[in-house]
């Protein structure tokens, strides 16, 4: 039952605002939320990744027909490239999800998930939905359907190649078979158990496009003209599908304004055929339900009524529209707009309602201290009862799950008596105007740090690992703490339910609020993330244990790894005192030299304070456009064994945008160091026995048209420059000279990891120099064989491998080089920015060849 409780509690802060600084809306933003009370409508965009969604479709629903808009991205763009940093993989899939969740704060639209992991571009429908096991993530399309009810469905993509990738045509096969799932009470009947029931969606239509040399629009098919202005935002839907579509900085999406009109198209595929419009015949707005005409006429006249200069004039019309939405026979439209009447009554009213700390953190078995606010800044007759924190859960649970719940009521009092951290304060004192009420309470915390929920289990192949139900759909994690406000407002009961956020002023960006955080009792740094052995001598292996908490506590630590390694030492002890850091340095080698070994190095601690055993580090992102984003994996060392030899020691590093290779390069052998612009001229060149530009560096880089001279010159008089991809697409097409001869850089990939490798030129140095490259070592490689290859190259480029995705020719562009001078050129179009932090042996071998000083005869 404990567990089943903490499940349902999930429920009750669905509707709470995400931690972020507090929006006051406007008085254009109240009266379009009047007029939007009206609308009874949804529609749910399906599409496979963010920044795949049509954020001028999402505005123009919101905020002109101002349906209820939803968008459902298959993932959260994991396995996507990073423009602004060095985070990949589910990092990177953190950051998007917050880039996601700031775009539909500007245009309107809810933001939904399945557990499907964006493992990468993928070619083909078949192979994406085995990766992601299609009966799961279908589930989820299904479950979110059902919770939020469309009238229609809007897919970005047709489910064929025209799609243009297999997230995107597997997106669309998911969203036409849950159309029909979704009705039928025989699909997926266990989330009956949850509050949800069969919901047939009226019709489905793919928003055909014109973008990528790709037109797939028609006049024939339905037109609508989404370019309208409105004149209470000041902005038109163009304007506000840039700002909204601007939010995906990690993908460099930055777009300009369009102004003027902008026609969408459409192309049914399925429900009930229409002629002129998507919602055709669709009642929206009260008239749907008995009594609902009346409503109907009643925000009609408060609309009419309102007063730009006096908005809490329109609280009791509010009030009493409130009252007669309650009579509604209807559960959920009805709840959804008597939540939409509560935000404008608090707006109306001027009412602030906080809960705050200056905490940034706050640790397992601490306390903290929070302080609550409550201010009304009109004349409007408002009394704060009660304040409570993270209590009364039960209320938000569907009757239909309590049903199901024998002794519910006790089993929820048994586990609150568990958890001492409530407060709850009765006031009964009016909020006279423009008056703060606020108070301090101090709270034990009881909790254990939060991972974002999908990553807090270890994932499946190709999907997350959600086991609680009512997790699935969710954007990101609920409050750890929310305070409870019992009002009343001109005599009538409210609750406000606001989340516990810490507020601080940055002395450039003023008042600030982020997400609170829970933090485990010591946090463990590992200062090695990767450790590369050539033979089996040792090396050090050092961690730091930081303890968080207020109490002292002797604490024990161990170090665990695979068999085949000895440690020393393996274990130790400290006391766990808050400002004091424990060291601890282990000699870490293998027991007999394998090359190929791949393994962790896992250190944990135990102690009266931790909860369990612990071994979690502090992982922070925080960039300007997104909250900071506050988790914590495992302090883990990557061990790898590698048979490999280099030629040349020193090298200079041109940062892209954004990889791990100087880290990995170092664990090679190199010193790596990193070059300016100022660097780059032929005189410090002659230092390094190799260059290497990051990935995209000449995307991101302009300075780099300024150096072709030097370092055509550095590899003329004998250095090897390495330049790894870079791209020709919207994130910047490549306008400096990168190389000796001409070639051009095409989209062309092989996506398969373990795709087929030809040895193209067998006796080529690269491949035999100073280590004997093999078809073995292309085992083990992760996610990609290349992206975006050259193609069309001068003849005086030697094509390495040839490789293709099953089903393609057989492409030579991954890795071209080219004698020049005494030198080598080189452009890599291998996936070395995810193989060499994977630790794959093979691809560290040929990384060393490719930066070693050719030999004299065939360089």
């Amino acid at each position: 039952m404990r567990n089943y409780l903490v499940a349902l509690l999930v429920i009750l802060s669905a509707s709470v605002a995400k931690a972020q600084t507090p929006k006051a809306l406007n008085s254009a933003e109240i009266l379009l939320g009047i007029k939007k009370l009206k609308v009874i409508g949804s529609v749910l965009y399906i599409a496979a990744h963010p920044d795949d969604e049509n954020t001028r479709l999402l505005a123009y629903f919101s905020k002109e027909r101002m349906y209820r808009t939803g968008y459902l991205s298959m993932t959260r763009g994991d396995g996507g490239q990073n423009l602004i940093g060095d985070e990949q993989g589910i990092e990177l899939g953190l950051i998007r999800t917050q880039e996601l969740l700031a775009a539909r704060r500007i245009d309107g639209a809810e933001q939904f998930f399945t557990r499907a992991f964006d493992f990468g571009f993928s070619k083909t429908t078949e192979e994406a939905l085995k990766v992601w096991d299609k009966e799961k993530i279908l589930s989820d399309v299904v479950w979110v359907i059902r919770k939020f009810q469309p009238d229609f469905i809007v897919t970005r993509f047709p489910p064929d190649a025209r799609a243009g990738h297999g997230h995107h045509s597997a997106s669309a096969v998911l969203a036409r078979e849950a159309f029909d799932a979704a009705a039928d009470p025989n699909r997926f009947p266990e989330q009956f158990f949850y509050g949800v029931k069969p919901w047939q969606t009226k019709r489905i239509f793919w928003n055909t496009f014109n973008f990528g040399g790709n037109n797939t629009t028609s006049n024939d098919q339905l037109k609508m003209d989404v370019g309208a202005f409105n004149p209470l935002l000041g902005k038109s839907y163009g304007e506000i599908a840039a700002e909204s579509r601007s939010m995906h900085k990690s993908q460099g999406f930055g777009v300009p304004a369009q102004r003027g009109a902008a026609i969408e198209f459409f192309t049914q595929t399925g429900g009930d055929v229409v002629k002129n419009d998507v919602a055709e015949g669709i009642v929206t707005d009260w008239s749907r339900y008995e009594g609902g005409a009346a409503i109907n006429q009643l925000i009609d006249e408060i609309a009419a009524k309102f007063s730009a200069t006096n908005p809490s004039a329109s609280v009791k019309g509010l009030l009493q529209l409130y009252k007669a939405i309650e009579k509604i026979n209807d559960g959920d439209w009805k709840k959804k707009k008597l939540e939409e009447v509560q935000q404008l009554i608090e707006a109306c009213a001027g009412l602030w309602l906080e809960a705050t700390t200056s905490q940034e953190f706050v640790v397992t078995g601490d306390s903290l201290r929070l302080t609550v606010n409550a201010i009304n800044r009109t004349n409007t007759a408002i009394v704060v009862k009660r304040v409570q924190l993270d209590s009364s859960f039960m209320i938000a649970i569907p009757d239909s799950v309590k049903r199901q719940m024998p002794n519910y009521e006790q089993a929820f009092k048994k586990e609150m008596a568990e958890q001492p951290y409530f407060i709850d304060t009765v006031l009964n004192r009016t909020l006279a105007p423009n008056q703060p009420v606020n108070f301090l309470r101090k709270i034990s915390v009881r909790r254990r740090a939060t991972d974002p929920y999908w990553i807090a289990k270890p994932m499946s192949t190709g999907t997350f690992t959600v086991d609680n139900q009512l997790q699935i759909g969710m954007a990101e994690n609920n409050p750890v703490y929310t305070v409870k406000f019992s009002l009343t407002i001109e005599g009538e009961e409210f609750v406000f339910v606001k989340p516990v956020q810490y507020k601080f002023t940055d002395p450039v960006k003023g008042e600030l609020y982020q997400k609170l955080v829970v933090y485990p009792s010591a946090l463990i740094k590992a200062t090695n993330s990767l450790l590369l052995f050539k033979d089996n001598n040792s090396k050090k292996a050092n961690f730091i244990f930081s303890p968080q908490a207020n109490q002292k506590s002797k604490t024990s630590v161990s170090l665990n790894t695979s068999n085949g390694w000895k440690l020393n030492p393996d274990h130790g002890t400290f006391n766990l005192i808050k400002g004091e850091d424990y060291e601890l340095s282990v000699d870490v080698k293998p027991e007999k030299f394998v090359s190929g070994q791949v393994t962790y190095l896992q250190p944990s601690y135990t102690s009266n304070v931790a909860v369990g055993s612990n071994r979690q580090r502090l992982h922070k992102i925080e960039y300007d456009h997104i909250p900071t984003i506050t988790y914590f994996p495992d302090a883990l060392t990557k061990l790898v064994t590698v048979d490999v030899k280099i030629v040349g020691k020193k090298i200079g590093y041109i940062n892209g945008a954004g990889d791990f290779m100087p880290y990995c390069l170092q664990q090679l052998g190199y010193t790596v160091e990193f070059l300016k612009e100022e660097d780059v001229t032929a005189e410090k060149l002659k230092q390094y026995d190799a260059v290497v530009t990051g990935i995209r560096a000449y995307n991101v880089h302009a300075w780099l048209s300024n150096a072709y001279e030097p370092l055509m010159k550095y590899v003329n008089d004998g250095g090897v420059l390495l330049v790894q991809y870079n791209t020709s697409n919207q994130i910047g097409p490549v306008k400096a000279k990168m190389s000796p001869y001409p070639f051009n850089i095409s989209r062309n990939r092989v996506t398969e990891e373990d795709a087929k490798v030809s040895f193209l030129a067998p006796a080529h140095p690269v491949l035999n120099y100073p280590n004997k490259i093999t078809e073995s070592d292309f085992n083990g490689w992760v996610q990609e064989r290349s992206v975006y290859e050259a193609e069309s190259m001068d003849a005086n480029y030697v094509s390495i491998f040839g490789m293709n995705d099953a089903g393609e020719p057989q492409r030579n562009g991954s890795l071209i080089v080219a004698n020049y001078g005494k030198g080598r050129f080189v452009y890599s179009a291998l996936a070395f920015f995810r193989q060499l932090p994977a630790g794959v042996p093979g691809a560290y071998r040929l990384m060393a060849n490719l930066l070693a000083k050719p030999p004299v005869e065939g360089r």
